[in-house]
């Protein structure tokens, strides 16, 4: 099963993180998107380029109804032509599994949405 088809778990405080070996084979899942560190906290990042702002608004738009659903919410930068969003969970500062299949369906909202990838 692919990452975008699995459905997220709910997110204790003491929920596991993903080690290094789980996210080297995890990230093969989601081309393009990045670990980074920010103070401490592994999270997930992409960067999505579109035409104009109206189309990068409605991929903000729809990240956030994704978000909505599952209830577990990352950080959007909404630019003119440009969205950057952000995956981790909170609770756990740091990566769980779910911030993963959330950024697999965030990529296919991005083949949805059509913009114009760079």
């Amino acid at each position: 099963m692919t990452l975008a088809k699995e459905h997220c778990e709910a997110c204790r405080a003491d929920a596991p993180k993903v080690d290094d070996a789980q996210i080297n084979s995890l990230m093969e899942q989601i081309p393009g998107w990045a670990v980074l560190d920010r103070d401490g906290i592994k999270q997930l990042e992409k960067s999505f380029h579109f035409s104009n702002f109206r189309q990068a608004l409605n991929f903000a738009n729809h990240v956030g109804e994704l978000a909505e659903e599952v209830q577990h919410h990352p950080a959007i930068l909404l630019e003119w032509g440009k969205v950057t969003v952000t995956w981790w969970s909170h609770k756990i500062r740091g990566l769980h599994r779910n911030d993963f299949i959330l950024a697999a369906k965030t990529s296919e909202l991005e083949t949805t949405d059509s913009p114009d990838t760079v």
